[in-house]
């Protein structure tokens, strides 16, 4: 079986294999998966970190060995704490953001693939020392301002355009908890708080549609406000009806449920 690492800044995963198919989700830099199928020049991949399958173009495809997939899968790796930074090697300068992983960083160089050592020299997290709930909690408020502003892209999730899944899957990736892809399936995880008065910063709050589908999910914030790609990544009011759409002055969002992930 053939696995790969993503090599760029970000990756799109789409729904068929072609440029013209829906965007269902993004790998970014340094994240594993492994190639199911080949059509054309077209690979069907399963992402290592969350079994999300889709198509991506062979071009961006960035082969590494079972040895390394393995090495990759029994740790968690650093993940990059600035917006934007760079990693390097002798000729090559190469653009990273916030959330990508640095497999097997050592503070100082991290190891892409069998044979490519590069250097990295920004923050990042340490997942050896994950800290406290309260750490993690802080962490998530901290960086969830730095998502603030960011478009929305559907299947997207790097900070230059995401959803609102994806959103929270990479920034709860920060404090080392792996979030499934959808928000559909992020509602089976946890356990539930009754009321919102109850919510407090770090839960995260599910809405429906009028089908009763989960279709949207956001991050519980301070002061009685849910983080959320709306749009736009934003802070808006949250109650026990849904999102207040200040601007709009109307609900966007109808809410469902609120479930404790950091306990």
């Amino acid at each position: 079986m053939n696995h790969g690492i993503c090599a760029l800044s970000a990756v799109p995963v789409r729904a068929e294999p072609t440029d013209r198919a829906e965007l269902v989700t993004e790998l970014l830099f340094g994240e594993c998966y492994t190639v199911l199928q080949t059509q054309g020049s077209w690979l069907r991949i399963e992402a290592a970190a969350d079994h999300y399958l889709g198509w991506i173009d062979f071009k961006q495809h960035l082969p590494v060995s079972a040895d390394y997939f393995r090495a990759w899968q029994a740790q968690d790796h650093p993940r990059v704490l600035d917006v934007v930074q760079v990693v390097s090697d002798a000729t090559t300068r190469q653009p990273v953001t916030l959330g990508c992983r640095l497999p097997f960083f050592d503070g100082m160089t991290l190891k892409l693939g069998d044979d490519r050592p590069l250097f990295y020299n920004g923050p990042a997290t340490n997942p050896a020392q994950p800290g406290a709930p309260e750490r993690q909690l802080h962490l998530l408020r901290k960086m969830g301002q730095h998502y603030l502003k960011a478009p929305y892209v559907w299947g997207g999730k790097n900070v230059f355009g995401l959803d609102c899944s994806g959103l929270m899957q990479s920034l709860f990736g920060l404090v080392g908890v792996q979030l499934p892809r959808d928000a559909r399936q992020q509602i089976a995880l946890g356990q539930p708080v009754d009321f919102v008065t109850q919510a407090r910063p770090g839960d995260l709050a599910f809405f429906d549609n009028v089908e009763g589908a989960i279709v949207h999910v956001g991050m519980v914030y301070d002061d009685g406000l849910i983080l959320h790609a709306h749009g736009e990544v934003r802070l808006d009011p949250l109650d026990h009806h849904g999102i207040f759409n200040p601007g709009r002055q109307k609900y966007s969002h109808k809410l469902r449920l609120i479930k404790r992930v950091i306990n």
